[in-house]
């Protein structure tokens, strides 16, 4: 066995007219993140710390934000091709742990349901993922409500 960590992390601004999307889950909340695709900061979080561990670079690299067809594209989908990058590349995911960093809406009632969303795209057993909530007390972007924010960190063998 030969395991690697990688470490990943995601902030996108919130903005009205959009979908909120956090692991793959639609969360009622009056913004959305901005971004090209669905902007699911956990997922974008998750995916580069798998590519990291991989030693395969970042989301960007394979995903970039000028191809018109990653437009609203799922990040559940690209976290499904992430995983099949890492593994072709002969890894296999052992646990991912995830942060995400908001003020505003409360999430901890969708935890256990963004668990499984990204237990499954992940090909994994929802002990193997873990999902916590953090605040930043007000303080930031973050704490102003203006952006959320997620870290992930993961071990892969080879």
């Amino acid at each position: 066995m030969s395991p690697r960590t990688g470490i990943g992390y995601d902030i996108h601004r919130l903005v009205e007219n959009r979908k909120l999307i956090l692991g793959g889950v639609e969360i009622e909340h009056s913004q959305g993140l901005t971004g090209h695709s669905d902007a699911d900061v956990l997922t974008h979080a998750v995916c580069d710390a798998l590519l990291g561990a991989a030693g395969l670079g970042d989301l960007g690299r394979y995903f970039p934000s000028s191809e018109e067809k990653f437009k609203g594209i799922s990040s559940l989908e690209l976290l499904r091709r992430v995983v099949a990058l890492v593994s072709r590349k002969g890894f296999h995911i052992i646990n991912i742990d995830t942060t995400l960093i908001a003020e505003a809406p409360r999430l901890s009632p969708h935890l256990e349901e963004i668990k499984k969303r990204l237990a499954e795209a992940l090909g994994l057993s929802t002990d193997r993922v873990n999902v916590k909530v953090k605040s930043h007390e007000g303080l930031d972007s973050i704490g102003r409500g203006e952006a959320i924010a997620a870290q992930a960190i993961t071990l892969i063998e080879e």
